[in-house]
């Protein structure tokens, strides 16, 4: 099993390119089974998730090439990959495959609209607290669909097309609105999503949609209005530059000191945490070709953060933060509301020295003034990084051991930080 070992100290200037968003990637390649046309999708990144949910895509009879050939090792970063779905072979998606990563779940909604059934697997996924598909199934309902669950699958069945309808969402959830959006796209009628997620990958959702003919509007809002359509089309269509991404590099420079463009970031798709990031201290420069993060050497002060649907502090960047303020000049807080068990890196931290307390949802991180490094294990995707975060500026080495979260969510991570001077490489067993 890799390893990733850090040796920290070094400060880190250079550039970093974004890759594309993997959270907006794995919805917009599932969007694939709603036509028998091809959709070709750019700037996908090449990351363990998104192999797969090809291999996923591929049991339902999704075809697939990557700039026009297949290939399994791509050199460079983010690619363009083509999908078609000329006919659905299985309307079966396996435990065995499914619980594997939670997204994949999401099949439900395109081959339910496009097929009139489908068989998946209850989700599993990595451990942040209890994440149930109450709300996906319930919206379905809403849209006709009669639902059964037997023996750990969820059974989804309608009679023809799916029949437009009000639903408002109890609580807000991305994965619900995601699936509900492209189901009420094949739906009979209008349908009118209330108290919807309003992530940028809603929007990039929403966007290649209508780009393959749908006709959805307000997304980017509470409220998304879909007219459903008989057919879709093929499209081609961008995927957006990775915030989480974005943001996560922002505080590696703000923990190690630095100088960095972030070649192609967007900062209105995370401006809530890049204005907290700037709180610590660190200088956040919108440049041309991204967005510059700068800190001279400074103490790095401490921040109050609550993490919050977007537009607030995104959940994916509470585990960073915390890394970051572990050597803050003070004492800051970290309220999670939105997953009951994302404290995970928590005990990893302290190996290294940290001094951090929880009472209930908040921790509350007293800074140290140094960092030693030690072996330590990451839990999962975010917790991992929150740990190379920390051991970037760490005293000795650092080593992260169960890497393959890493790989999950970040496109050579390692090659890019060392790239700008940090002591970082991979291990292999």
């Amino acid at each position: 099993m890799d390893r990733i070992r850090i040796v920290g100290g070094n400060r880190i200037n250079g550039r970093i390119p974004i890759s594309g968003a993997k959270n907006a990637a794995l919805p917009l390649m599932i969007a694939s089974l709603l036509t028998d046309d091809t959709l070709t999708l750019e700037n996908v990144p090449h990351l363990a998730d998104v192999e797969q949910l090809i291999r996923i895509l591929g049991n339902h009879g999704v075809d697939y090439s990557v700039n026009g050939r297949r290939e399994r090792q791509i050199e460079g970063y983010s690619r363009t990959v083509n999908f078609t779905a000329r006919s659905i072979v299985d309307t079966t998606a396996p435990y065995e495959l499914v619980s594997k990563m939670r997204a994949s779940f999401w099949v439900i909604g395109p081959l339910l609209a496009r097929m009139g059934e489908a068989k998946v697997s209850l989700p599993g996924g990595c451990a942040i607290g209890t994440r149930p598909v109450d709300l996906f199934l319930e919206g379905l309902q809403a849209l006709g669909a009669r639902i059964d669950v037997e023996n750990g699958y969820v059974i989804a069945k309608t009679n023809g097309r799916l029949t437009g309808n009000r639903y408002i969402f109890p609580k807000v959830s991305v994965g619900a609105t995601h699936v509900l959006m492209m189901a009420a796209s094949l739906a009979k009628g209008e349908t009118v999503l209330e108290n919807a997620a309003r992530e940028p990958e809603i929007v990039n959702l929403a966007d290649c949609l209508n780009a393959m003919g749908a006709r959805i509007s307000g997304a980017g809002t509470s409220t998304i209005v879909i007219d459903g359509v008989d057919s879709l089309s093929g499209a081609r269509h961008q995927v957006i530059p990775d915030r989480i991404e974005t943001g996560t590099y922002a505080m590696a420079v703000a923990m190690a000191g630095g100088d960095v463009i972030l070649e192609g970031a967007r900062a209105d798709l995370l401006q809530g945490a890049l204005d907290v990031i700037a709180q610590t201290g660190t200088e956040i420069i919108p440049v041309n070709s991204g967005i510059r993060v700068r800190r001279n050497g400074s103490g790095i002060m401490p921040v109050d953060v609550t993490t919050e649907p977007f537009p607030g502090f995104p959940t994916d960047l509470q585990a960073q933060f915390m890394g970051l303020m572990t050597m803050a000049e003070g004492k800051s807080r970290i309220t999670e509301t939105i997953f009951e068990n994302r404290f995970m890196h928590v005990q990893e931290l302290a190996r290294l020295g940290a001094r951090i307390t929880l009472a209930g949802q908040t921790a509350i991180v007293d800074g140290v003034p140094r960092l030693k490094g030690a072996p330590v294990m990451a839990t999962d995707l975010r917790a991992s990084v929150s740990l190379v975060i920390a051991g970037l500026a760490a005293e000795g080495e650092t080593v992260v051991n169960r890497v393959y979260h890493l790989d999950r969510g970040f496109e050579r991570l390692e090659e890019k930080l060392s790239g700008c001077g940090a002591t970082i490489e991979r291990l292999s067993s």
